[in-house]
């Protein structure tokens, strides 16, 4: 048997497909192996490049595996796609990740270590709690509505439906007052929850440098900086900054032919907590603006003045991002352009 020089394993909860190549392109092995064998089977296996999709529990295995020795690759799914031939089965799509991961122009996923995955799991959590909290808030609303009590909208007014229910408990249902006391028990855990979770990502950003140097900017908070370092590869791994930007999906849409270039809107592609939260940064940052008033002649009173204010925040937030690029990889702190300019 000819050496195998790539493998491509389509990843499972039970049941793993493997498809092995050779050099030249020949198939050297195709079989499936169960959870249990596939450390053993790698183990085996001389050193090669293993490529994998970047899908759900891809970072565990490339770090098992690239602990054998060999050369991992994560090749983002929407890669592999072009490569299966007609029909989809694991076979056919573990052929089709190693075939994607050998073209040299492949755009690879960095492997996360652990303590990545630990903290976007609690940056996971904390979202996922903050929208049972919203529509447990939602529910509430419908419910007492139902009962000609309308409650005002957002959790700013969570005192203002404590009391309506209070009120209102001569009026309605005991089973109707029963009921909502029990929705606000449950906002009440998930409020504290939540805070417990932002408590922990306060810490774990005040841990790193990085995030500390991240923080200096204004805009950009504990959340915000975690989720970076949660999410993102080192941002040393971009050429410049405008490759970061273009990652997060803060670059307009192209769709240019003829030597026509034409731009649409943002892209949207890449990390889409980071992009968010930077735009809710940007946003913050030109509401406070607004309200205190830019420097006449700087690069956020000039946008502004051409300008809608979503469009400047879009704008605002690509100009961050490649910005934290800049800090990142000089190792320095934010600096005001207006102190700066000085």
């Amino acid at each position: 048997m000819e050496q195998v020089t790539i493998v491509g394993l389509d990843l499972a909860k039970r049941v793993f497909q493997v498809h092995g190549a050779t050099a030249d392109g020949g198939i050297s092995i195709r079989k499936k192996l169960s959870r249990g064998q596939v450390l053993a089977f790698f183990a085996d296996l001389p050193p090669c490049v293993v490529a994998m999709e970047a899908c759900a529990t891809a970072h565990y295995w490339a770090r098992e595996i690239g602990a054998l020795g060999h050369n991992v690759r994560l090749v983002p799914p929407a890669y592999v796609k072009p490569f299966v031939k007609r029909q989809k089965n694991d076979a056919a799509d573990a052929e089709a990740i190693a075939e994607a991961a050998s073209r040299p122009t492949m755009r690879f996923v960095e492997p996360k270590s652990p303590q990545q995955q630990a903290r976007a799991m609690v940056f996971r959590t904390r979202e996922l709690f903050v929208r049972q909290r919203t529509q447990t808030i939602n529910a509430l609303r419908a419910h007492l509505a139902e009962h000609g009590l309308i409650a005002p909208q957002g959790m700013s007014n969570l005192a203002n439906i404590r009391r309506l229910i209070d009120e209102a408990a001569a009026e309605v249902e005991p089973l109707v007052v029963e009921t909502a006391h029990i929705y606000l028990e449950q906002i009440d855990d998930l409020s504290s929850r939540i805070l417990k979770l932002e408590a922990t990502l306060k810490q774990e950003a005040a841990r790193t440098d990085a995030s500390s140097r991240m923080m200096t900017m204004p805009g950009v908070g504990p959340i915000t900086a975690m989720a970076i370092e949660a999410f993102a590869p080192s941002l040393c791994v971009f050429r410049r900054s405008r490759d970061f930007a273009a990652w997060l999906g803060l670059v307009p849409r192209q769709h240019s032919t003829g030597g026509k270039q034409i731009l649409g809107r943002t892209s949207k592609m890449g990390q889409r907590d980071i992009r968010r939260l930077l735009i809710i940064g940007a946003m913050s940052v030109i509401r406070w603006a607004t309200r205190k008033g830019t420097t006449p002649g700087s690069w956020l009173h000039s946008i502004l003045q051409r300008k809608p204010r979503k469009v400047a925040a879009i704008a605002l937030a690509n100009k961050m991002a490649r910005t934290l690029w800049a800090m990142e990889t000089r190792k320095e702190d934010y600096r005001d352009p207006r102190l700066t300019a000085a």
